[in-house]
């Protein structure tokens, strides 16, 4: 397995100056979607009920990264030092912004839900450059003994780093946090056609990627659907497990289990687009392939729950 999956790395994805701004609107696009849903009244949600949102951001800033990690760790010996990075960069991002939708088709906790993806959205300017420069530095420098002739090149500039995330994430949300403010009418309108328009952006943004490799991803994508399957089952196991373990209400057991499950794959997919972060002569197939089909999966894993839920009361 090892072997196969080091055929990914020498998969170099450049995208045109003019590419990787078509590629930015779109995120931009997508984030200023999700900023719609924000209202100052969801944060209050959170002051109310302390324990559950406490609770949901230690699992997705905290205990994601870190069981990930410890998931790397296990599977050193059969993943190459590119995909475990994948898998890092994927459980640093905020969570996804389908969630919202979700939690509401699982009988969920709805506003727990957006409060929640709203609070990591706004961390994620700080919490994904340090859980992936933590994490991957630790594993690359002490994990794996095949990772040393990428060592140098993944010392990330952080600051550049923390300045792509804040221009795609940051003025994304607060643009769209005063226009929801100020345009309520037009807010309600536009909220659902924006949330169909952000899955098949992040799906063109996928095919944009394998365009030209698309004879490898068929070949590989088997490997690379286990290692994700296995990620994802974790993910949403951990804020499963951390709502039951504090004797949660059901409703919020459910938002923090797709709250945790559901990842913002598309900034980790426009991270390593961006050559200012990860330098175009880098081989780090293994991430982009664990990166875009992750946020292909965590749909149909979270749908599936969803669709399960829904037809089962929380009370």
């Amino acid at each position: 397995m090892y072997e196969s999956l080091q055929q990914l790395d020498p998969i170099k994805i450049n995208f045109s100056a003019s590419g990787m701004h078509v590629i930015n609107i779109i995120l931009s696009f997508i984030m200023f979607g999700v900023a719609l849903g924000i209202k100052p009244a969801e944060f209050k949600e959170l002051i109310k009920h302390p324990k559950s949102a406490i609770i949901g951001l230690t699992s997705q800033v905290i205990a994601l990264p870190l069981i990930t990690f410890l998931l790397v760790i296990a599977l050193s010996n059969w993943i190459t030092p590119t995909v475990a990075m994948g898998m890092i960069l994927v459980a640093a991002c905020p969570g996804g912004n389908i969630s919202n939708f979700m939690s509401s088709l699982s009988k969920a906790n709805t506003e727990l839900s957006v409060g929640l993806t709203a609070t990591t959205t706004l961390l994620a300017t700080f919490t994904t450059p340090f859980n992936f420069a933590f994490y991957g530095g630790l594993y690359v420098k002490y994990i794996s003994k095949h990772a040393r002739h990428i060592l140098q090149p993944l010392e990330i500039d952080n600051g550049q780093m923390f300045q792509t995330v804040f221009i795609l994430l940051g003025i994304p949300l607060i643009a769209g946090i005063f226009f929801s403010h100020y345009f309520p009418r037009i807010t309600e309108k536009l909220k659902k056609p924006i949330q169909v328009l952000s899955i098949v952006f992040f799906i063109a943004m996928v095919v944009l990627s394998f365009a030209n490799n698309l004879d490898l991803f068929l070949k590989y994508i088997l490997f690379i659907f286990f290692i994700v399957l296995i990620h994802n089952l974790l993910a949403l196991s951990t804020g499963f497990s951390l709502a039951t373990i504090f004797k949660l209400p059901n409703a919020d057991r459910r938002t923090l289990t797709i709250e945790t499950g559901i990842q913002n794959s598309g900034l980790g997919l426009v991270l390593l687009f961006n050559p200012k972060i990860f330098p175009p002569e880098l081989a780090l197939g293994g991430m982009l392939f664990i990166t875009a089909w992750w946020g292909i999966w965590h749909i149909v894993s979270g749908l599936s729950i969803s669709l399960y839920w829904n037809n089962r009361n929380p009370q």
